[in-house]
């Protein structure tokens, strides 16, 4: 079922996912405090397609807050993930902001077991894979999971996110 980490404990994604009993597999890595991009290093680092890989973005409009996943070789369209939200506009969570909501450092958000969950939104695209990789809640610690487990557990459905 899950590896386990050679770090302290498990993350509060990595709990929900015991205590829910989903099939996963965790992947651990040598985070480079030094590295461009948090996503783009650890599908390198794991030898998998950045589309297979995903990010996990907060966007906020007004007092909503909303998370977007979608790979790491992405580019987040706000006006996409407005309209798929219903909102006017969205724009991205203020990185202070976003770890303080999800209980994650920035490089280590999962879109599982955040401290405040919100409205959750997965780039279509992660259907065509029959497993996709999230942060598991810490920079170096990635989770493999099928997408429809991810939508499951966080309540999310799927869009077209990217521009």
């Amino acid at each position: 079922m899950a590896k386990a980490s050679r770090r302290t404990g498990p993350t509060a994604a990595v709990a929900l996912l015991v205590r829910e009993g989903v099939a996963h597999t965790l992947h651990e890595y040598d985070h480079d405090p030094a590295a461009a991009s948090f996503g783009l290093e650890a599908a390198a680092a794991l030898g998998r397609d950045p589309e297979q890989v995903l990010k996990t973005l907060l966007v906020v409009h007004e007092r909503e807050w909303a998370v977007a996943v979608l790979p790491v070789a992405g580019r987040l369209s706000l006006r996409a993930a407005a309209a798929a939200l219903g909102w006017k506009r969205a724009a991205l969570a203020e990185p202070r902001l976003a770890e303080r909501r999800t209980g994650y450092v920035v490089g280590g958000i999962s879109p599982l077991g955040q401290r405040t969950p919100s409205p959750t939104l997965l780039d279509d695209s992660a259907r065509s894979w029959p497993t996709v990789l999230v942060s598991a809640g810490r920079r170096g610690l990635e989770v493999e999971l099928p997408p429809a487990e991810l939508l499951r557990l966080t309540g999310g459905r799927t869009a077209a996110l990217r521009s």
